[in-house]
């Protein structure tokens, strides 16, 4: 496969990087667990620099296409479980269109630092603030779910807005900002650290999600975790199969 990139298009570098590593990973020898060119070889093959490269493979590592190992190298990341959710909402929304009325038990919003982590995925340097939302949902008075949102820091939430509103008219009504994909990795956990939260005891499995919220333009909108009761909630995909 020819490694190019069209340095006149208008396209933004890192988004080309990131559409030729996709191309480039759906290859054979790549998914046969071929190591990736190293980031500097990448970067000089392509007349880009390392930061563009980076900016590329970050978002695919968080989408979980890639493995990196430091010291080792890129690889493709082993398949898990994944979807693309056509219609995918707040879960404010999500339940009322059910006729499920939720409520925030627990609501506060902080400012915090970015750790590797959301620095990669926001593109920001590391310890750069960020606000962080945290919410506590049930229904009846009982817990279901425990949130945790942070936000890229042109997004800037204050106590005066109204954070019982779903999250994402929020971001639609302040900043303009439409939210229109996200890329999803669900697993079991045990409860651990939101346990006294949800009101389970600490060994009890529950449904972890995470979240990579992004806009019309791709860029990166929000990273948010979500811990479900497993005795209270159930996650559900529907997959239709291509003909």
């Amino acid at each position: 496969m020819s490694l190019k990139i069209d340095h006149k298009s208008k396209m933004p570098l890192h988004i080309q990087v990131e559409e030729l590593l996709r191309n480039l990973i759906s290859q054979p020898e790549y998914q046969n667990g071929t190591f990736l060119p190293k980031e500097v070889e990448l970067a000089n093959r392509l007349g880009v620099s390392r930061n563009t490269i980076r900016q590329a493979t970050n978002k695919l590592e968080y989408e979980g296409l890639l493995a990196r190992k430091k010291g080792v190298g890129t690889k493709v990341a082993q398949r898990q479980l994944s979807t693309s959710l056509q219609d995918w909402q707040s879960f404010t929304k999500e339940m009322s269109k059910r006729g499920i009325i939720t409520s925030n038990l627990l609501l506060t919003l902080e400012k915090v630092k970015a750790d590797e982590k959301m620095a990669g995925f926001f593109n920001i340097p590391l310890n750069t603030s960020i606000c962080k939302l945290s919410k506590l949902k049930g229904v009846n008075g009982e817990p279901i779910v425990y949130f945790e949102s942070y936000f890229h820091p042109r997004i800037t939430l204050t106590e005066s807005d109204d954070l019982n509103r779903p999250l994402y008219q929020l971001l639609s009504e302040k900043f303009d900002i439409i939210v229109v994909r996200s890329s999803e990795h669900i697993n079991a956990l045990m409860a651990g650290h939101v346990a006294k939260k949800l009101q389970v005891d600490p060994k009890c499995p529950v449904l972890f999600r995470e979240r990579f919220v992004y806009d019309p333009g791709d860029r990166p909108v929000e990273y948010n975790v979500g811990y479900y009761r497993s005795d209270k909630f159930t996650y559900s995909i529907e997959i239709r199969s291509e003909r």
